[in-house]
């Protein structure tokens, strides 16, 4: 799958990395915790160990090294690079409104009371919203999944998170543009469908679907030949089922990889959390990342572009803990900033984890996982299939196996 480096060659101890398999196999896999786990770890961009276990799924079938996983919200990290290479481009700018490329926008309004079985109470004006809210979830928007507010409520009746087979991209602005909005822009942050919305501005703004725009300038140039929004014709058989977790049983199985409505073309290409792919194909994406925006002579980013995604964009530097109001996120709220796209390390101490300051990252709901450690040149990506990513510590866990594991560092 992987062609391996030397572990000590690339400041590794062999013995250590040795430990990842047995500790996934132990704690997860032999005791149906999860059906399966992929991990690949990387330094300068060269595979230094990599770990294949489980199941396809409820068939029995052993995991291929070419298995697809729903990567949900590593989604957006994708879609954030989409949007930033036309930032490059100048074809559009972080500070500008969104109402430029949507008019629904005009008249968005702050949460003033109502919803679930009475109407929303008018609320005033919204500040505008820019596209840099988009990229730092500072919008104003939320996900359904948060299951705190009224708001929150309409999201679900309307099935905003889980699009793909029942709205188009301007159905889905329509009918978000009707809601108000959970705080001013740029005055809170909420994990929520900014993203999505950030998708739409890529169709809108280049003339083409979602994943047609990825695929010409991100998967194509980069040889990433296995993500995509949905699964490609005849390779239902790659893709593995999917399980949501339940409390001291095994988990369930919620949708099979065979029978997966992700077989079938959807009508919404959600930039949040849509897309499907292999673990060789997300490595690319994370050395590419690593690299400062470029991979194998190809171009996706520039350096500067790249380094300014990964700066916290918390106003006066704030980290999570002081700006989130979200009972759900792909980050650890302490010690932790948020860029244009990604969560980063501010403060390594406060995250109580091995950790490099300025390391970046962002997980999917199945409980897949990326991180880019641009002091000590590691990436890693992780792939399992189980719902919600919350349910165990893994992602805390695999980063203390590698970081310990690390016997030169260039910090």
């Amino acid at each position: 799958m992987f062609d391996l480096a030397d572990a000590g060659e690339l400041g590794f101890d062999a013995g250590r990395l040795a430990r990842i398999a047995p500790f996934l196999s132990d704690a997860y896999i032999a005791n149906g915790r999860l059906p399966n786990a992929q991990l690949v770890v990387a330094r300068d961009g060269r595979p230094v160990h990599y770990t294949s276990l489980g199941k396809m799924g409820d068939d029995g079938r052993e995991l291929r090294d070419d298995a697809l996983f729903r990567i949900a919200s590593m989604t957006k990290p994708v879609a954030s690079v989409a949007f930033m290479q036309l930032v490059e481009q100048c074809k559009v700018a972080l500070e500008e409104p969104v109402t430029r490329v949507f008019p629904e926008f005009t008249d968005l309004a702050l949460y003033a009371g109502g919803g679930g079985s009475i109407p929303f109470a008018p609320g005033t004006p919204a500040p505008p919203m820019r596209f840099v809210d988009l990229l730092t979830h500072m919008s104003g928007l939320t996900y359904g999944l948060q299951n705190r507010t009224n708001i929150d409520a309409v999201y679900r009746e309307n099935n905003f998170d889980f699009a793909r087979n029942h709205l188009d991209s301007d159905g889905y602005i329509e009918k978000l543009a009707q809601l108000p909005l959970e705080f001013a822009p740029g005055q809170g942050w909420n994990y929520s469908v900014s993203t999505d919305v950030l998708g739409i501005a890529v169709e809108r703004i280049s003339g083409m679907r979602l994943g047609d725009y990825f695929e010409q300038h991100i998967f194509g140039p980069l040889g990433m030949k296995d993500t995509r929004f949905g699964v490609a014709e005849g390779q239902a058989d790659r893709l593995v089922d999917a399980y949501a977790y339940r409390p001291d049983k095994p988990p369930k199985m919620i949708d099979a990889g065979a029978t997966s409505k992700l077989n079938r073309a959807g009508t919404f290409d959600s930039g949040g959390g849509g897309l499907v792919g292999s673990i060789a194909d997300y490595h690319r994406f994370a050395t590419m990342l690593l690299n400062g925006g470029e991979l194998d002579g190809v171009r996706i980013l520039s350096p500067k572009t790249v380094r300014l995604m990964r700066t916290n964009h918390l106003p006066g530097g704030a980290d999570l803990t002081e700006m989130s109001s979200s009972l759900f996120s792909e980050a650890n709220n302490a010690g932790t900033g948020f860029g244009l796209g990604f969560a980063m390390v501010i403060d390594p101490a406060k995250t109580l984890m091995p950790s490099s300051l300025g390391e970046f990252y962002w997980g999917g709901a199945y409980s897949t996982a990326f991180f880019v450690d641009p002091v000590e040149r590691i990436t890693m990506v992780f792939m399992t299939q189980v719902y919600p990513s919350s349910t165990y510590p893994i992602r805390r866990q695999l980063k203390t196996l590698i970081y310990s594991a690390l016997t030169q560092s260039h910090a």
